[in-house]
């Protein structure tokens, strides 16, 4: 999607603190952190919500899960919490699937 904040970051067209990467997926630091650790986990196909996805995208919406669990491991997490907003009357602020990864004191609602 041309104007999509995390399409540009996929492309490498904006910044973004990386902490994961595939051929699937991409997961970076959130901006405006609602925790300690604040994992914003992405699907390089473009979809704008879970509301959106088809059945064809039923293994890279598992592969978000299992991302999380690597990256929770790798921030050395002993509990977290994940999120998706779907919508804008539940918070979801950039038109692109994402999964919120959110891990130690929390500081805010994803």
């Amino acid at each position: 999607m041309e104007n999509c904040l995390f399409c540009k970051i996929i492309n490498k067209e904006a910044p973004a603190a990386l902490v994961y990467e595939d051929n699937k997926l991409a997961a970076f630091k959130d901006i405006n952190p609602k925790a300690e650790v604040h994992i914003l986990i992405i699907p390089k196909k473009h979809i704008v919500s879970i509301a959106q996805a088809t059945e064809e995208d039923r293994e890279m919406i598992g592969d978000l899960f299992l991302a999380a669990q690597k990256i929770a491991r790798a921030q050395n997490l002993k509990g977290y919490k994940l999120v998706i907003n779907v919508g804008r009357e539940a918070g979801q602020m950039v038109d692109h699937l994402h999964l919120h990864l959110l891990g130690g004191e929390l500081t805010g609602t994803p």
